[in-house]
Formats: structure tokens, sequence, C-alpha cells
């Protein structure tokens, strides 16, 4: 028997009937048809899966969905700029290479973006403590880390 669920993403309020046993990654692909966030290892280990619920990352994929009741949920597509524009942190990852097969970048977006969101001037070590979480297997992550500087506002060189 399914049960409501409510709660509001990407600015939006949300009431829909789930199966109390589904992860809140099901819900957002497959209910709300928010693809961003991506099944990698379906146990919270890699990251793609990343999204923020009331102002940290959480990992979907091992989220069971209820625990999102009442919550407001932030999406790499709710990130985009009102007028269509990429947000900051998404055009830094663009601009330094940060994106190569993409499969992980929603997921790093959102760890980034949390992390600006705490603390606008994160240092190097900063930013990679906050995407630990996070695994990337064609980067090398010094172009994400270098993302993240530029969204701070900082040059990578000034660590």
């Amino acid at each position: 028997m399914k049960q409501l669920l409510s709660f509001t993403v990407n600015g939006e309020s949300v009431s829909l009937a789930v199966d109390p046993n589904a992860m809140l990654l099901d819900v957002l692909r497959d209910q709300l048809e928010l693809t961003g966030a991506k099944e990698g290892c379906g146990m919270g280990e890699c990251g793609a899966c990343t999204v923020i619920m009331n102002g940290h990352t959480v990992n979907t994929c091992i989220l069971p969905a209820m625990e999102a009741e009442g919550a407001e949920i932030i999406t790499v597509e709710g990130l985009i700029q009102e007028d269509g524009s990429l947000a900051p942190i998404q055009q830094a990852f663009v601009e330094h290479g940060a994106i190569q097969c993409g499969f992980c970048t929603p997921g790093m977006v959102m760890s980034a973006q949390a992390l600006l969101m705490e603390n606008p001037h994160p240092t190097e070590d900063d930013i990679r403590r906050s995407l630990a979480g996070n695994i990337c297997r064609c980067t090398g992550y010094n172009q994400i880390v270098a993302a993240v500087q530029a969204a701070a506002g900082k040059e990578p060189a000034d660590e």
C-alpha cells in the first residue's frame, strides 16, 4: 500500500503516493523525472546520487523516500538559474574541464554546491574533504577542485 509523501524539490511543493520501501532516488528519477542524480553503486559509496536535503548532502540511493517527508531538496536540475543559464558552480565545471564522462558530475556539483553554501571561501583541503564521498574515475579531481575554487572566486594557484 502506497503512502503519501510531501516535500519541496527545487522550490516546488510536491505530494505523491510512494511505495513505503522506495528509495528517494527512485522517487526523484521515476516519479518526478528528475534524472540528474544517478545510481552508480546503490550502496551510498560513489556519490553519483547526491542531492542537497535540508542544507546537507545525502546519498539518495540509500535514503528511504519517506525520510524526506517535509524536507527541502535541491537536485542538480534545481541549480539552473531563472534565465536558463547554468549556476556558477555548473559553469565553473564546464570552464575548467571538470566534466569528462559526466556520470559523476551531478553528484560532484551538488557536493560542491553544498560546500559553497556552508563555506563560501573554502580552502583546497576543505574542497577535497567535501568531495571525499564522490568517486570520479576520469578527471583525477584536479579540474574539479579548480572548478570549485573558481566558483568560490579563488584562483586555483592561491592555495
